[in-house]
C-alpha cells in the first residue's frame, strides 16, 4: 500500500467513524426484529455483515417472520434495495477509468445511502481507499448493533429503542446539509426531492408502488430533470 493509499484509508476511516456510531444505535431495532423472526444473535449479525441495507434487512427479517418462501425472499430484496443500483452507477462515474474491477466490485458491496453521501462529495476522482476506509467502521459498527440489538434489545425501554431508530435519518441530514449550503442548485433539489417524496407517499394513485420503488422513480426522474436543466460542466466535474 503506497502513502497516498494509506492517506486515502485515513481519511475514509475519520469520515466513516460518525456513520459507524449511527448504525451502531439504527441497528438496536434492526437485531431485535431478527430476534423476533427467530434469529439467533450470532445469525443477526451475520446477516448485516452480508446485507448491510436496514429497510432491506427489516423487509427479510419480516418475511422471514411471515414463513414466506426463498423466492418471494429474493423479489423483495431486489426491489428495497433496488436503489443502490443508481448509486453504484453514479458513483462508478467518480472512479478513474484505470480502477479494476476488483476494486468496483469491492466497493459496490456496501454502497449505502450514507456512504454514498460522503463518497460523492469527494473532489475529483474517487480513491478507492477511502471508501474501504468508511467501510472498515460503518460495517462493524452495524453488524455490533444489530448483534446487541438482538442480545439486549429486548430489555430497553420502548421509548429509547425508537429514539435510537431516528438517529440515522438526523446523520444523513448532517450529510446532504454542507453540500446544499454550498450550491443553490442542490439546495432546490434537495427541497424538491422531500417534496415529491411526501407527495408520493400521500396519495393513494401511488400505493401500488413500493416503496423501493417509489425511490427509484423518483431518483431517475429528478436527476435526469437536473441533467437536462442544470447540466455540470465537465471541467467543473473533473475538479
Amino acid at each position: 500500500m503506497t502513502k497516498e493509499h494509506t492517506s486515502w484509508l485515513m481519511r475514509g476511516i475519520r469520515d466513516g467513524m460518525p456513520i459507524a456510531l449511527g448504525y451502531l444505535a439504527v441497528a438496536f431495532s434492526l437485531g431485535i426484529a431478527a430476534k423476533n423472526a427467530g434469529l439467533t444473535p450470532f445469525q443477526a449479525m451475520l446477516a448485516s455483515l452480508t446485507n448491510n441495507a436496514s429497510a432491506g434487512e427489516f423487509a427479510g427479517f419480516t418475511l422471514i417472520a411471515a414463513g414466506a418462501q426463498y423466492w418471494e425472499l429474493a423479489a423483495m430484496e431486489l426491489v428495497a434495495n433496488a436503489r443502490y443500483l443508481l448509486m453504484s452507477c453514479a458513483l462508478s462515474q467518480k472512479l478513474s477509468p484505470q480502477t479494476g474491477l476488483g476494486h468496483r466490485m469491492l466497493i459496490g458491496y456496501d454502497v449505502t445511502d450514507e456512504i454514498f453521501g460522503i463518497c460523492i462529495q469527494v473532489p475529483g476522482k474517487l480513491n478507492p481507499y477511502y471508501p474501504y476506509g468508511a467501510m472498515l467502521v460503518a460495517i462493524p459498527g452495524w453488524a455490533l448493533g444489530t448483534y446487541l440489538g438482538a442480545v439486549m434489545g429486548a430489555v430497553l425501554p420502548v421509548r429509547l429503542v425508537s429514539a435510537l431508530s431516528v438517529s440515522l435519518y438526523g446523520m444523513f441530514v448532517a450529510i446532504i446539509i454542507p453540500p446544499a449550503r454550498k450550491s443553490r442548485v442542490l439546495l432546490v433539489l434537495v427541497l424538491v426531492s422531500m417534496a415529491l417524496s411526501g407527495l408520493v407517499q400521500s396519495l393513494r394513485c401511488f400505493d401500488w408502488m413500493s416503496e423501493g420503488v417509489q425511490i427509484i422513480v423518483l431518483t431517475v426522474a429528478i436527476s435526469a430533470a437536473a441533467a437536462l436543466l442544470r447540466p455540470v460542466k465537465e471541467a467543473h466535474r473533473e475538479g
